[in-house]
């Protein structure tokens, strides 16, 4: 019997979702870039930003060995460039990599007590919470609910109350004490946005 081969996943075509040269099926579009001095030279005359016919377009790119991209296809009418489209992709894809490389990305540490958590203990947590959001982590403290001690919901809450407001200096309330399931209760802390000087 013959085996069956797996399927590969489809790559994604780094064209999809580009609108571009024959694809365009508007019949008008605005033309912006900076190659209009290019396009101008073959042209014959001075072509100057401005809404000129599609297949107009399209031939003076072809003649300059260029591609014709859709940039705004919302705008009315679209807006266009003239410019190579392996450029446009790699701009792209330099503009997708700077965006990810900006984008904050937020850790939450967990700090656990337990109903009955001495105020030694207390303080050492209380510590790591403070260094925690010092970093710009958020800090999620949770009160877990052994057995017999979920008779002491108040002493979890007031304990997470209490610990909220030693880190009202460094950070704010994101949620108040709530219970979670049956056994745990929890809070959230984020870090206070340092003035920037």
């Amino acid at each position: 019997m013959a085996r069956r081969r797996k399927s590969q996943p489809r790559r994604k075509n780094p064209l999809d979702g580009i609108i571009y040269n024959e694809r365009i099926k508007v019949p008008k579009l605005r033309l912006v870039g900076e190659n209009l001095d290019e396009i101008s030279k073959a042209a014959g005359y001075n072509v100057e930003p401005g809404i000129y016919n599609t297949r107009q377009i399209i031939d003076w790119a072809f003649s300059i060995d260029k591609d014709v991209i859709v940039i705004s296809p919302n705008a009315d009418p679209p807006v266009a460039k003239v410019m190579d489209i392996n450029k446009f992709l790699y701009n792209q894809k330099k503009k997708q990599q700077a965006m990810k490389a900006n984008a904050v990305k937020t850790v939450t540490k967990e700090i656990r007590f337990g109903p009955n958590t001495d105020d030694h203990d207390f303080e050492f947590k209380l510590n790591h919470a403070r260094k925690f959001l010092e970093e710009g982590a958020k800090v999620k403290a949770f009160v877990h609910f052994k057995g017999r001690t979920i008779i002491f919901k108040e002493r979890g809450e007031l304990l997470l109350l209490k610990f909220a407001k030693e880190l009202e200096d460094l950070g704010t309330i994101e949620s108040m004490p709530e219970m979670k399931g049956n056994r745990r209760m929890t809070l959230l802390v984020t870090p206070k946005k340092k003035n920037k000087k």
